[in-house]
């Protein structure tokens, strides 16, 4: 069925107050929405602020927000000024990776956007949660270093305990909450139409970054022959010790004694009515099979 043409900006229930994005990018952190982000805002149609993650979406993002450079937006005119400079004819998009994540953003981006598009994407959970856990680690949001001891530590954070002192958002230590593809996507389809919605899969971005960005560019309606710099899809971060690297390279290609606990660990942190549905069945793609999980007890 063909996407219907994109509509002209609906006006905000505020007054308006300036340009609102046409698309968002959401998806895991550390599944590659920066490099899609930095491929699309090359496009001659398409604007996109220099800054990343606004997260004026997700109210989540706002109780405790660390310093930023470029500040974080509060007001919808702060939030519209980002876009103050793109072309009347140019598509304009902004990507926040946890607005898949937060329990509010859907709902308040089609409150004052419901024709926006949503292009969203999928990294298969045990190796999403190693990179995630890494970055923790590595920013001092995690303190504990081993990942299979960080998932175990969940019902514990749940309860406030186990926090570490300088993380700034203790439910983001809730690794099984990042994984909820079901939940997450649900709550976008429950406030914009199917057609509106473009899921992407991690692992063909990484395996053909530019056949996935032209079929990003076609569900946006722009020229999607245009030249494009291609970018890498989140390169690998660097792991701080010899363990922690082994430990990495196993999650990896989805094989040993860590990758199947990870996997497993996630498994009994996902309802189980949830595993069979659109956690990892999606857009006609088994992910049960493509992911591995198919095989585990």
């Amino acid at each position: 069925e063909a996407v219907p043409a994109l509509a002209a900006p609906a006006p905000l229930r505020a007054p308006a107050v300036g340009r609102m994005p046409d698309f968002f990018i959401v998806g895991p952190p550390k599944s590659g929405t920066t490099a899609l982000y930095q491929m699309l805002r090359q496009h001659p149609q398409i604007y996109m602020p220099d800054g990343k993650e606004p997260w004026f979406f997700a109210t989540e993002l706002h109780e405790r927000t660390p310093p930023r450079p470029a500040g974080t937006p509060r007001t919808l005119a702060e939030y519209t000024a980002l876009f103050a400079a793109a072309e009347p004819e140019q598509r304009v998009g902004e990507a926040t990776a946890l607005y898949l994540w937060s329990k509010t953003a859907a709902a308040r981006i089609a409150e004052v956007q419901p024709h926006a598009r949503i292009v969203a994407i999928l990294r298969e959970p045990a190796s999403f949660l190693r990179s995630l856990h890494l970055q923790f680690v590595q920013s001092y949001v995690e303190t504990q270093g081993d990942l299979r001891s960080a998932l175990e530590l969940e019902a514990a954070r749940r309860s406030g305990e186990s926090i570490p002192r300088h993380s700034y958002w203790p439910q983001a230590l809730l690794y099984s909450e990042h994984v909820r593809y079901v939940e997450q996507l649900r709550r976008y389809r429950a406030v914009f139409a199917p057609e509106q919605i473009l899921v992407l899969i991690y692992d063909d971005f990484r395996a053909d970054n530019e056949a996935t960005v032209r079929q990003v560019l076609r569900f946006l309606e722009v020229d999607d022959t245009a030249a494009i710099e291609l970018a890498q899809a989140n390169p690998t971060v660097r792991a701080r010790s010899q363990r922690l690297h082994e430990m990495v390279h196993a999650l990896s290609v989805g094989r040993g004694p860590v990758s199947r606990a990870a996997k497993r660990a996630i498994k009994t942190l996902t309802p189980r009515q949830l595993r069979r549905q659109a956690l990892f069945s999606t857009q006609g793609r088994d992910l049960v099979a493509l992911w591995g999980y198919d095989g585990l007890g």
